[in-house]
């Protein structure tokens, strides 16, 4: 069990370190090669931040763990929404300006809903995850497409900002790419090996293991990009950074650690977590739409967000840890 322990303690930050090194060494390299900042930033910044989520899933797939691969993977989903959002805009309300955000927030709520509907069958067969990564696939050429001529865009504007790269030194970054690539998979190794050990001693299911510790974990990366984006009056950045890290989830995380081994889902995992996941959805949706005009995630919303996602978590660890 100690040792378990340490093995979190150890493979979280490593992961979370490793996974800002990866993903800022690719959006050097790909700035080198000409890649628009506007797509720097949809396709590596804004899926990259889930390359926690990804890895963790991959190898718990590998090692047949597959409650922690979907529970991670939605889990992150939930906290990106209820958790992230929620505490950035508690501290500063989130304004809804580009243009791009608004056809990405129907998007995403619509492969929530195919989510969902997918496992209504109590799994996620292999044709299940082939369909994912299909989907996935047309996401992200509509979203090259979507960057090519979105150059104007408010988000666009935001990420030419934040991509300062003219004086970044390419080899330097290649080997931070490198490097980050090889921790990122040892530290998942680490952390999926504590987590299955943790939930075996606790006599709980490895689903509330990557729901809760590992979900939160691996959202970290979301919740420091969102923090310094609105500090700094990039709200659309805020916002777009965790949609496409949720259609990333759902899409990649799930369909890759599907492929690898499917995935059997349980009743409570069904009517309680995704249920809440779609909930958070669609409640963000309507939040942010601005069907009037600009939308925007105020202080109150944020604070209904937070408190949900509380009293979610004090459900699991409740239900699992204490009611066992």
């Amino acid at each position: 069990m100690l040792l378990a322990s340490v093995a979190i303690l150890v493979g979280l930050p490593l992961l979370l370190w490793s996974a800002d090194k990866f993903v800022g060494g690719a959006a050097v390299v790909a700035k080198h090669f000409g890649l628009s900042p506007i797509l720097i930033g949809m396709l590596i910044i804004g899926f990259g931040t889930s390359a926690p989520e990804i890895i963790v899933s991959i190898i718990a797939a590998m090692e047949q763990s597959s409650g922690i691969a979907l529970g991670n993977a939605y889990g992150s989903n939930i906290a990106n929404i209820a958790l992230i959002l929620g505490i950035t805009a508690l501290i500063s309300p989130i304004a809804v300006r580009s243009q791009i955000i608004r056809k990405e927030l129907p998007i995403m709520l619509g492969l929530t809903f195919f989510a969902a509907w997918q496992v209504l069958d109590l799994q996620v067969s292999k044709d299940d995850a082939f369909s994912l990564l299909g989907l996935f696939i047309l996401l992200i050429s509509w979203s090259i497409w979507t960057g090519m001529s979105g150059d104007k865009d408010a988000l666009a504007a935001e990420y030419d900002e934040e991509l300062n790269l003219a004086d970044t030194n390419l080899k330097k970054e290649t080997l931070w790419l490198v490097i980050g690539l090889i921790i990122l998979v040892a530290s998942s190794r680490l952390l999926v090996w504590g987590a299955v050990e943790v939930a075996t001693y606790f006599g709980v299911s490895d689903v509330v293991i990557g729901l809760t510790i590992i979900a939160i974990g691996t959202s970290l990366p979301e919740l420091a990009s969102s923090l310094v984006a609105v500090k700094k009056g990039e709200h659309d950045l805020a916002l777009g950074n965790v949609i496409g890290s949720n259609m990333f989830n759902t899409l990649a995380v799930v369909g890759i650690a599907g492929v690898i081994h499917p995935m059997e889902v349980s009743s409570d995992f069904l009517y309680r977590d995704v249920l809440f996941m779609l909930v958070a959805s669609v409640a963000l949706f309507i939040f942010c739409i601005g069907l009037k005009g600009p939308g925007r995630l105020n202080r109150l919303e944020g604070g209904v967000f937070v408190a949900a996602y509380a009293g979610y978590t004090w459900y699991l660890i409740n239900s699992s840890f204490i009611g066992g």
